[in-house]
């Protein structure tokens, strides 16, 4: 499953990755299997850097042999690709950028999943490596492709694209491909070469059995138990499973919002895929009346805008603080937006024709947690129209939203 090499779409993680080249001796990009990180490195990096790809057999197995003799002899610039397969290089990459830390831009480091060692190494090496994330596409890197720029100005458009036809590079870029067979090979990659082969889950069956219940529960608050009933499985299984899909970027865990104001709420997260391409050919999904008029509608354009929200942030080299707010009187919040001790509140409707109704939520939240710092509130549904409806809520469209994430952007940490 190769993208062509005569197609690249500049990625919008491309700016931050150009900075850090500039400011730490190395950067380890990360992410699902297929996102494009070996394109990328290739493309920013072929004339700067030695490109190691850990895919191949032979490299592997010489550079497992002598590690320390196969760093020095491959060059000052070096890009190690697919790392996981060889991941005893990480200690002597330590040892010499420990021996020079001035030297910028010197590894790049790639692989397929958070493991462990890539996340102990940034522990290590804290202020001296960088760690990114490269996810699907997001809808503005999507437009970049002639042939979608015109369709993809309309809301709907986005969220039916983004459904149907999901937002990995290749899928996006070739069009012609049969998205459910592709995802289809896809999972079985994913489970075979990354999941079976780096962690031990126990029955494969199970965790298939797992990941198509998850689908189906896409932005639902987590119930452990409902799950380990219905599979007939544990729930520390069930934990280990949630892990490793949040770890191999595959899942995006929602942590409620925590107020020790005395009001009783969720403590539960709430579940969402990074790309609801994937949800649709596990819930079987294919076309826009099933869609639109199935059960998932609601769920899946909530998790469009959390998957877009995260790409957005991760693309810009930061780990927002997001949440959600579900209360025991009725007060429910989508998503909030935690950013310079403000919080930012989001509803997410699947409708063309948004109310002032649908901004109750958020005034009665700022109206009984009046000791917050609690911004102007945003509804955001498939309208193409903006307008406030109250002192408090403005209604804006997806082009707009962005560009309001843009605003918050200079108060976050990366």
């Amino acid at each position: 499953m190769k993208i062509s090499a005569n197609i690249y779409i500049p990625r919008k993680i491309e700016s931050i990755l150009k900075e850090y080249v500039k400011t730490f001796p190395a950067i380890a990009i990360t992410g699902p299997r297929q996102t494009g990180k070996s394109t990328l490195i290739k493309n920013i990096f072929k004339k700067t850097h030695t490109i190691v790809s850990f895919d191949d057999p032979l490299i592997r197995e010489r550079a497992l042999s002598d590690p320390k003799l196969f760093i020095e002899n491959t060059g000052e610039k070096i890009v190690f690709d697919e790392i996981q397969y060889a991941p005893q290089i990480l200690s002597y990459i330590k040892i010499l950028i420990d021996s020079n830390r001035h030297k910028y831009g010197r590894y790049i480091i790639t692989g397929s999943q958070q493991f462990s060692l890539i996340k102990n190494l940034g522990d290590t090496l804290a202020g001296r490596i960088a760690l990114l994330d490269l996810l699907p596409f997001e809808t503005e890197e999507k437009k970049q492709i002639n042939s979608l720029r015109k369709k993809l100005s309309n809301p709907l458009e986005c969220f039916i694209h983004s459904c149907l036809q999901g937002s990995f590079p290749e899928i996006v870029i070739h069009s012609n491909l049969n998205p459910e067979a592709w995802y289809g090979g896809y999972i079985q990659t994913y489970l075979e070469r990354d999941i079976r082969t780096i962690y031990n889950i126990g029955i494969l069956r199970e965790f298939q059995q797992f990941l198509h219940l998850l689908a189906a529960r896409c932005s639902q608050i987590l119930n452990l138990s409902n799950f380990s009933k219905d599979l007939g499985v544990s729930v520390n299984t069930i934990k280990k499973w949630l892990s490793i899909l949040e770890a191999s970027r595959i899942i995006y865990i929602l942590p409620p919002y925590y107020l020790n104001l005395g009001k009783r709420i969720s403590k539960n997260p709430k579940i969402y895929f990074l790309d609801i391409g994937l949800v649709c050919y596990l819930t079987g999904i294919t076309n826009k009346e099933h869609l639109l008029n199935g059960p998932l509608g609601g769920p899946l354009f909530e998790n469009f805008i959390i998957q877009e929200t995260v790409k957005h942030f991760f693309n810009k080299g930061i780990r927002p603080n997001l949440f959600y707010l579900r209360t025991h009187n009725g007060i429910e919040i989508d998503l909030l937006i935690e950013s310079n001790l403000r919080l930012f509140p989001i509803e997410i409707k699947l409708t063309k024709s948004p109310n002032i109704g649908m901004g109750n939520s958020i005034e009665r939240f700022k109206k009984i947690f009046n000791s917050l710092k609690i911004d102007e509130g945003k509804i955001i549904s498939l309208s193409t129209d903006e307008m406030k409806i109250t002192k408090n809520i403005s209604i804006i469209n997806l082009d707009s939203y962005w560009k309001y994430l843009n605003d918050l952007l200079p108060n976050m940490q990366k």
